[in-house]
C-alpha cells in the first residue's frame, strides 16, 4: 500500500512526470542492488552511467554544462526517488549537484567544462574535500597548505571523512593560502584531478552509506595549475560555501524519502500482522506514533521543497536550508527507528529497515551537524554580530 502523492504548490505536472520516470528507474534498476551494494561496497559505475543517460544527474545545470536547465526543484524530485531505492547511491546525485554548482559558477570554463560533461553523463564522480583531522564543524580553520609556485599551486596536507574519497575522479579541495589568523578569508578552493601525482587515499569501515564510502585523501607536493582555482584566491571558502544552501535542502529530501518509504511499508505491515486476534493496526500504541511521524515527514518535506523553490527564484534560502539539513536526517532516523520496532525481530535482522537506519544516521554528522545548522539559522534570524558562535 503506497501513500498517494498529494499535489502541492511546488510540484507541477512536468516535475511530477519527471519524478514518475525517476521512480520507475529507481524501482527497476537501483532498488534490486540496495542490500548487495552495502555488502560489496561497490557503487556500480554502469548504473551511474545509466542514470546520467536519462538526465538524472545535475538536471539543474544549464545545457552548456551538460544539464537540462530544469531548476533545483527538478534535482529535488529526482533525489527523492533515487534515495527511496538506495540512499547511499543517491549520494552520487548529491555530490554531482553540489559540486556541479560550484564548478559551473566559479571554475574556468575550459578546465571545468569537460568535467561537468562527464559528471552529468555519469562518467565521473566528484568529491568535496573540506574536513580535516583537526576539525570538522570548524570548517574555516583549515591546515592543508596551498602555496603558489609560478603558474602552479602546491598542496600538502590531509583531508579526512571525505565521501567517495577513494572513488572520486576529481575533488573540490579547500586549503589555506593565507595566514591561519585569516580564518575563512585565507582559504582557496581548487578542482584537483584525483590521478594527480602525490595523491593517495584510504577508506574507512563505516557504519552506514558503505557503498559510497568515506576516507582520507593525502596530498604530498601535489602540483595543480593556477587555472584550476575556483573563485578568487583567499576567498574560496566564503564564495563556495554558499553552494551548501542548495545541497542541504537536497539532503533533507533524500533522508525524508527514505522515511516515507519506510512508513509506507510499515502501514501495510501492521494491517497484515496479527496479535491477540487483531491486526497490529487496531492498537493505538502502534498507529499513533506512525501517524505523528507521517505528519512530521509531510511537513518537513514541504520545508525542503520551499528551500529549493526559493533558490530557483533567486531568493534568500539559508535559514530554510539549515532547517532542512538538521531536521530531515534527525526526523528520518527517528521514523525508521519506529518502523523497525513495528517489525519486531524481523526489523532487527539485516535487511531493508536496518540498513536504512544505518544509512540516514551519517547525515546527522556529515555536511554540517544539527548544532551548526541551528547556529546558521540563529545568525540568519538575529544577525551574525549577535550570534558570534
Amino acid at each position: 500500500m503506497e501513500t498517494p502523492r498529494n499535489p502541492n504548490p511546488y510540484i507541477d505536472e512536468d516535475l511530477q512526470a519527471l519524478a514518475d520516470t525517476a521512480r520507475r528507474f529507481a524501482e527497476e534498476r537501483v532498488k534490486p542492488g540496495f542490500l548487495e551494494r552495502d555488502q560489496t561496497r561497490d557503487l556500480n559505475r554502469v548504473l551511474l552511467r545509466e542514470m546520467g543517460e536519462l538526465g538524472f544527474i545535475c538536471p539543474e545545470l544549464p545545457e552548456q554544462f551538460g544539464g537540462l536547465g530544469l531548476g533545483c526543484l527538478a534535482a529535488g524530485v529526482i533525489h527523492e526517488e533515487i534515495a527511496r531505492a538506495d540512499l547511499s547511491f543517491s549520494y552520487l546525485n548529491l555530490l554531482a549537484s553540489l559540486n556541479g554548482q560550484i564548478l559551473s559558477k566559479y571554475g574556468n570554463p575550459e578546465v571545468v567544462g569537460p568535467w561537468l560533461q562527464k559528471l552529468t553523463r555519469g562518467e565521473a564522480i566528484c568529491c568535496i574535500a573540506l574536513t580535516e583531522p583537526r576539525g570538522g564543524s570548524d570548517a574555516a580553520n583549515l591546515r592543508l597548505r596551498i602555496e603558489r609556485d609560478g603558474d602552479h599551486y602546491v598542496l600538502n596536507g590531509e583531508k579526512t571523512s571525505i565521501s567517495a574519497a577513494d572513488q572520486a575522479d576529481i575533488a573540490v579541495v579547500f586549503g589555506r593560502t593565507g595566514k591561519p589568523e585569516d580564518g575563512a578569508h585565507g582559504v582557496t578552493a581548487l578542482v584537483v584531478p584525483m590521478n594527480t601525482s602525490g595523491i593517495t587515499t584510504n577508506r574507512f569501515d563505516c557504519h552506514g552509506q558503505r557503498a559510497i564510502g568515506r576516507g582520507s585523501i593525502f596530498f604530498e607536493n601535489v602540483r595543480v595549475p593556477v587555472s584550476h582555482r575556483l573563485g578568487d584566491e583567499n576567498k574560496g571558502f566564503v564564495q563556495v560555501m554558499h553552494g551548501f544552501d542548495f545541497s542541504r535542502s537536497l539532503i533533507g529530501l533524500q533522508c525524508l524519502a527514505v522515511a516515507r518509504v519506510a512508513l509506507e511499508e510499515t502501514w501495510k505491515y501492521i494491517t497484515e500482522r496479527q496479535a491477540f486476534g487483531q491486526p497490529l493496526s487496531a492498537f493505538q500504541g502502534v498507529t499513533h506514533p506512525l501517524a505523528q511521524y507521517d505528519t512530521e515527514v509531510e511537513g518537513a518535506r514541504l520545508l525542503c521543497l520551499q528551500g529549493l523553490w526559493l533558490k530557483d527564484q533567486g531568493l534568500p534560502h539559508t535559514a530554510e536550508a539549515g532547517m532542512a539539513k538538521w531536521w530531515g536526517p534527525k526526523l528520518a532516523y527517528d521514523v525508521i527507528h519506529q518502523c523497525l520496532l513495528c517489525f519486531g525481530h524481523g526489523g532487527y535482522d539485516r535487511g531493508l529497515m536496518e540498513q536504512r537506519l544505518r544509512d540516514v544516521l551519517g547525515f546527522q554528522i556529515g555536511d554540517g551537524t544539527a548544532q551548526i545548522m541551528k547556529t546558521i539559522i540563529a545568525r540568519t534570524r538575529a544577525g551574525r554580530k549577535f550570534v558570534p558562535a
